[in-house]
């Protein structure tokens, strides 16, 4: 039922295109908490070649990704159909942080994963739902958090994950 490719393959690309979200799940390398992230939308997801995919990392309430990969640089990206014919994509690899130079934007800078294995399986677990848009709120809190305020809260909130493990550098 599952099928492994040795690529990202132009029709595989256009799959994931069209999906609108992503996800990505994180572990340390010693005890800890797993952490599984809803990303999106899908146009922050870039497919650089047929090996390696990169997304921009946005401020969040936690940093567990960044301090997962710094920790031991294990990541899989995940995409599933929510219409459509039903289809799961997992993307294991190997993932680095590629900061940005100030996070005033709202981005943390970029995640590249350099995918080791790309399988995808049959998805009929996965339901089928209608897309209604994307939600305003992260654009209303940027804007009322200010650059300054931003950095700020990078400083409290990403510093480190929720086991302790540094994440987001601090100046």
């Amino acid at each position: 039922m599952g099928k492994l490719y040795e690529s990202i393959d132009e029709k595989l690309a256009a799959w994931i295109g069209r999906q609108r979200m992503f996800f990505v799940a994180t572990a340390p390398g010693e005890g800890g908490h797993v952490n599984v992230s809803p990303k999106g939308p899908i146009d922050t997801l870039r497919i650089v070649d047929g090996e390696t995919v990169e997304y921009v990392d946005h401020v969040g309430s936690g940093a567990e990704t960044i301090a997962h990969l710094r920790d031991n640089g294990r990541i899989c990206v995940m995409l599933c159909a929510f219409d459509g014919p039903p289809r799961i994509v997992r993307l294991h690899g190997r993932g680095e942080v590629v900061p940005a130079d100030d996070v005033a934007d709202g981005t943390r800078g970029m995640i590249r994963v350099h995918v080791e294995r790309i399988a995808d399986s049959c998805g009929y677990g996965v339901p089928l739902m209608d897309y209604v848009g994307e939600r305003p709120q992260r654009d209303k809190w940027l804007a009322s958090k200010g650059e300054d305020g931003l950095r700020e809260y990078v400083r409290e909130k990403n510093a480190a994950s929720i086991d302790g493990l540094p994440a987001v550098p601090v100046d």
